[in-house]
């Protein structure tokens, strides 16, 4: 019987310098995957991966200090993002909120605080910077449950509407009385001008410093 098959069915000859044919995509896939879980267990078995993750990690924290302030006469001690500013170290660190963010740029007076009795906004101010410093929020300015003069006389005066600036309005007025500008309504709005009332309550802001100033 003869043995040879039809030229048909033969397969090709290959030479030797005829290149192999081109990987299946099964082939491809299979290949990929051993070979990078090959470089992924090298990578761990070496410790290469882990090591390099946390030290990515050191490198990308932001530096940090420790500072200690006395706010509303507690004495407190917080370590912070040296980014940190003094609003967000009230609000977010000690959870006093009555100090609004406002524009967050120092030029609505929202965030207005007394340091050292001077006032500042306090969304400009690097909590950092802060060391040994004494600072007074709106939630500071009551005594033993009793408003303060200024607080109450923003009631008498009904100067206040929606309320969101009405913190920083009464802390300014606070640090305006005590710098003593408070020698005609003229003056007062000029040493006010600082915080915005977007409800337009300014007349009425200014009559009530002025009632507290009287009173002193």
């Amino acid at each position: 019987m003869s043995t040879e098959l039809p030229e048909s069915a033969a397969p090709p000859p290959t030479g030797a310098g005829e290149s192999s044919p081109a990987p299946t995509r099964r082939t491809f896939i299979a290949t990929s995957t051993v070979v990078g879980g090959a470089v992924v267990a090298g990578s761990v078995v070496g410790g290469t991966s882990l090591i390099g993750a946390e030290e990515v990690t050191a490198a990308e924290r932001p530096p940090s200090s420790r500072v200690s302030l006395t706010v509303n006469g507690t004495r407190r001690t917080v370590t912070v993002d040296n980014r940190t500013s003094l609003l967000d170290l009230l609000r977010e660190h000690l959870g006093l909120t009555g100090s609004k963010k406002g524009c967050n740029a120092g030029a609505c007076g929202a965030c207005t605080v007394l340091v050292d009795g001077h006032r500042v906004n306090a969304c400009l101010t690097l909590a950092v910077r802060l060391e040994s410093a004494e600072v007074t929020t709106i939630e500071g300015l009551a005594k033993g449950g009793e408003l303060h003069p200024l607080q109450q006389a923003f009631i008498d005066e009904d100067a206040f509407q929606c309320g969101y600036c009405t913190p920083g309005q009464i802390v300014s007025g606070v640090g305006c009385i005590k710098e003593g500008h408070t020698g005609s309504p003229e003056e007062i709005r000029e040493w006010m001008s600082g915080n915005i009332c977007r409800c337009g309550c300014y007349v009425k802001i200014v009559r009530a410093v002025e009632q507290t100033a009287g009173r002193k």
